[in-house]
């Protein structure tokens, strides 16, 4: 049964990981769970290339929000140029994800970015920042220079800065 609930999904294309990585996925985030999955058959294998009975097509949730992942074959892979935030309430839920999402081959970025083991970019963010980026150009450059600094963001070193500690 499919588990699509809103009108606008995002697509994840992946060459031959889209199962692994949905499971990877809601493996890390609660209130996640695997839908459907669609198999490739063995007819138009001349098109798709693929084994048949591997997975063409994996719907999947992270905390209501659904996903589609794709394995569409090798002509496309993610960039920074799209990313899932994550708004985050505490230090302890950023150390949850940051180390979760760079384990077994994903890379830290820089200010909360990093990306997963398939590429795709994530930024991790503290839900008080829009907080602390507000109350004037001091303080809001105070912020940025702390954050500009770091690569897992830390709440307490954002907070002094805000404060001009």
């Amino acid at each position: 049964m499919a588990i699509v609930k809103q009108k606008i999904v995002p697509c994840l294309w992946f060459d031959t990981r889209a199962e692994e990585a949905a499971n990877f996925y809601v493996g890390i985030f609660k209130n996640s769970r695997i839908g459907s999955v669609s198999r490739f058959p063995y007819a138009g294998k001349e098109i798709h290339g693929k084994d048949a009975g591997s997975a063409m097509v994996v719907e999947f949730e992270i905390e209501g929000q659904t996903f589609t992942a794709l394995n569409g074959g090798p002509q496309f892979t993610f960039d920074e140029a799209v990313s899932f935030q994550v708004m985050c309430e505490s230090q302890e839920e950023i150390d949850h994800y940051w180390s979760k999402l760079t384990a077994d081959g994903g890379t830290e970025g820089q200010c909360g970015w990093l990306k997963d083991k398939f590429k795709l970019s994530w930024q991790i963010v503290p839900s008080i920042v829009p907080k602390l980026m507000t109350g004037g150009p001091d303080k809001a450059a105070r912020v940025m220079n702390a954050f500009m600094k770091m690569k897992k963001l830390d709440i307490a070193t954002l907070q002094h800065a805000a404060e001009g500690q």
